[in-house]
């Protein structure tokens, strides 16, 4: 199963329309799919509308969820989970492969010796 989540990155903001001051006119953010060791990410912005005196939140008061729900509502979210859902199913089967060419010579693996300490034997005394 995928899990995808958003990410909040910056709110530009216009600092006076009308009565209303610090108005975030653009949201930069991050979406992620992940599944199991696989993930998949987008990154965008999306333009805000101007609020009405009613439902405007000062921007000291916004809180992540708030803004996530502006994204839920102002994005295709199940077009941009499509598009992260087939890059991790891309991970996972691969559609495309780089193959090595089937006419030059595969070249060896060298492990490097492992250079061990020498061992130096004492003299013995002599009797």
């Amino acid at each position: 199963m995928t899990n995808f989540f958003w990410s909040v990155y910056q709110l530009d903001t216009v600092p006076m329309e009308g009565n209303l001051q610090d108005v975030v006119i653009t949201v930069h953010y991050g979406r992620t799919a992940v599944e199991g060791e696989y993930t998949a990410y987008s990154y965008g912005t999306m333009g805000c509308q101007t609020p009405s005196e009613t439902d405007f939140t000062a921007y000291p008061d916004l809180t992540f969820e708030q803004v996530c729900s502006w994204l839920d509502a102002g994005l295709d979210v199940a077009s941009i989970d499509a598009g992260l859902q087939q890059n991790i199913d891309n991970q996972i089967n691969p559609p495309v492969v780089a193959r090595p060419l089937p006419w030059v010579p595969e070249t060896p693996v060298i492990e490097e010796p492992i250079l061990e300490e020498p061992i130096i034997e004492e003299p013995t005394p002599e009797a």
